[in-house]
């Protein structure tokens, strides 16, 4: 049998500590440990454990990205205006909203996020908009249909799409431009606790929804266009990314399952470790996120979890086993 060197041409290093910067497929032996180690990537994504939320509660709004995320709302013991910020360790409470409410989209960034839509127990489902600035919330032009339960793109807070809600059904879709909403195309298939991911208003997919289809949709600026199913059929789950590249986690009827969509089609990762419905995600793509909140049925979450996509570098440590 042929030697690693004989293989690869040189001989294994030996350190007193793991390298700063290893490369995928460097080996070497750590004197410290007594363990012989080496740098893959992953086949498959992880989700790892975050800090949790303060408030458990579900049914909220989430913006920003994996270290820096902001989630607002919600549903627990009352339905709450309270707003926390991640600094990608731990949760710290901000200024509230102007209007506590329930089930609405969320979009934008830690610094600078937009809200719209809800649920509002003394005025049931409310058109109200607020945006962030990173200190506080102001409210502004106002969604031109009252609904809740909507999908949203995700990553900016000046140009954003709020898509399906309540209604009977509700397939309207606004575009929201900075200052104001405007009325474009319709979904194909009208329905309401969907979620959404994307970009802008200009590009947008719409996910699953009630009652606990598959179905999906995306939005190239002018109109939606059928594409293919979620693996597995669902409503309230938590989404981040964009259209080319998108995750969608746990939902209702009760699950923990994770999909990965790659611009094309569905395929099933790795589940959550809790799980849950009606939480929020956040996130820039299908291989870097953040989902936190939700409802465990019974009881509502305060965790949060962060996941790692598939081919993400890994230190494996040998063993003779």
């Amino acid at each position: 049998m042929a030697s690693y060197k004989e293989i690869f041409g040189t001989n294994i290093e030996v350190l007193a500590s793991d390298p700063a910067n290893p490369v995928t497929g460097q080996v070497w032996y750590n004197s410290t440990d007594n363990v012989v180690k080496g740098l893959a990537a992953t086949t498959a994504g992880a989700w790892a454990t975050g800090g949790n939320l303060n408030t458990a509660r579900y049914y909220i709004a989430g913006a920003g990205d994996k270290d820096a995320a902001l989630t607002y709302g919600g549903l627990g013991t009352t339905t709450y205006g309270i707003t926390e910020s991640y600094n990608g360790s731990s949760w710290t409470e901000v200024a509230d909203l102007n209007t506590a409410r329930r089930s609405f989209g969320g979009a934008g960034t830690q610094t600078a996020a937009i809200n719209a839509g809800g649920y509002n127990p003394g005025s049931l489902d409310v058109a109200n908009t607020e945006i962030w600035n990173g200190s506080s919330w102001t409210e502004v032009a106002d969604l031109n249909t009252a609904t809740r339960a909507m999908g949203s793109t995700k990553q900016s807070s000046t140009s954003a799409l709020y898509f399906g809600g309540t209604g009977s059904p509700n397939a309207k879709n606004e575009s929201w431009n900075g200052t104001s909403w405007t009325e474009v195309a319709d979904l194909n298939t009208g329905r309401a606790q969907l979620v959404g991911a994307g970009a802008d208003n200009t590009s947008g997919i719409a996910i699953g929804g009630s009652p606990a289809v598959a179905l999906t949709e995306t939005w190239n600026g002018t109109s939606w266009t059928e594409v293919n199913d979620l693996n597995t059929g669902r409503q309230y789950m938590m989404a981040a990314g964009t259209v080319p590249s998108a995750i969608v986690a746990g939902g209702e009827p009760l699950t923990a399952v994770t999909e990965i969509w790659n611009g094309t089609s569905w395929s099933e990762d790795t589940d959550l470790n809790v799980a849950r419905f009606g939480g929020a995600g956040a996130g820039p793509s299908g291989s870097s996120a953040l989902v936190f909140g939700g409802d465990t049925d019974p009881g509502n979450s305060t965790a949060t979890e962060e996941w790692t996509g598939a081919g993400a570098p890994l230190v494996y440590t040998f063993t003779d086993s």
